[in-house]
């Protein structure tokens, strides 16, 4: 992973603290930036500031005032209609999202997702050159840039599953990020993308990707690569998760069950869970004549084989009271 990478996922969260407008929540409404009750008297007072004069001395000067009454809505993937002229948009595709004004780029984000959904093939030989324009995007202070770059994203896993995994790693650093921050709106929606992802990508590419960021020193970066990691195992299937290493899918749920935060503790119990049911679907046609065979291959046996003795005892302890509650449920 390169150092700005790296630098980019150990900021601490809760960086971008500014006060929202009413629809920071909002995710189906429209959201309105740099809206003024009273636009015009607004221009009329501030239209000086348009006038290129000195500032104590220095003829340098930066008039560069946004007046403008504009909303952005955040369209949901089944609402987008259709292009109307592809050949254009895809000239247009990278200068719009490379675009100095907020708003093209907005347009040009919606754009990629049109045509992810209606033309993706169309796209397909694009992707390189549009996924960092996309990933610069998320990085924007903007919110209503950064939260339809999620959207995209969202949309580019749906089309193009495996087909981005050379480029995924700085889209996964920064949805990592932004779902880890304290905007809702934003963090809601990076975590729906994040969800996207795991559901389109094959678990087989996405858990090496994953798993660099389950020992990230930020513990909430930690938390939602746990929460992917997790929901990424059971696609793999019971041949699936032997052919990827059971013992080794244990010894990341259990060092990610004495971790800080709650959300990474609850992903290692239901991953352990679904380890524990894997496991002994694979051993129950085994021969079992012979009570210390059995032993062998019991589910205890196996944890005691491949982990600590501590984290061996705490694997056991969170499988043998989840089986408890089943049994007196039932």
């Amino acid at each position: 992973m390169s150092g700005k990478a790296l630098r980019d996922l150990n900021m601490l969260p809760g960086l971008e603290r500014k006060n929202e407008n009413s629809s920071k929540g909002s995710l189906t409404k429209p959201c309105v930036e740099n809206s003024n009750e009273n636009s015009e008297e607004w221009k009329r007072k501030n239209s000086s500031s348009l006038v290129s004069t000195p500032n104590n001395g220095d003829e340098t000067i930066k008039p560069e005032v946004e007046i403008a009454n504009t909303e952005v809505e955040y369209i949901e993937s089944e609402n987008l209609n259709d292009l109307d002229d592809v050949d254009m948009s895809l000239k247009t595709l990278l200068d719009g999202l490379d675009s100095k004004d907020w708003v093209l780029v907005c347009e040009a984000l919606n754009n990629v997702r049109r045509l992810s959904i209606f033309h993706k093939e169309a796209m397909l030989n694009m992707l390189e050159n549009v996924i960092p324009l996309i990933v610069k995007s998320l990085k924007n202070p903007r919110s209503a840039v950064c939260k339809t770059a999620i959207m995209t994203s969202a949309d580019i896993f749906s089309a193009y599953s495996d087909h981005i995994i050379d480029s995924l790693d700085p889209l996964l650093v920064q949805l990592l990020l932004k779902s880890s921050q304290d905007k809702r709106f934003v963090c809601e929606a990076a975590e729906r993308a994040l969800i996207a992802m795991t559901t389109w990508i094959s678990p087989i590419t996405l858990l090496p990707k994953l798993q660099p960021y389950l020992k990230n020193k930020n513990p909430r970066i930690r938390a939602k690569a746990s929460m992917c990691f997790c929901r990424s195992v059971p696609r793999l299937g019971v041949e699936g998760v032997k052919a990827y290493g059971i013992d080794k899918l244990i010894q990341i749920a259990a060092a990610q069950l004495s971790d800080q935060l709650p959300e990474s503790r609850e992903a290692a119990r239901t991953l352990l869970l679904e380890l524990q049911n894997v496991y002994e679907k694979s051993h129950e046609h085994a021969p079992n004549t012979v009570s210390e065979q059995q032993e062998m291959g019991s589910w205890e046996h196996f944890c005691q084989s491949k982990l600590s003795p501590l984290s061996a005892q705490a694997v056991l302890r969170v499988t043998n009271i989840a089986r408890e509650d089943l049994v007196l449920g039932s």
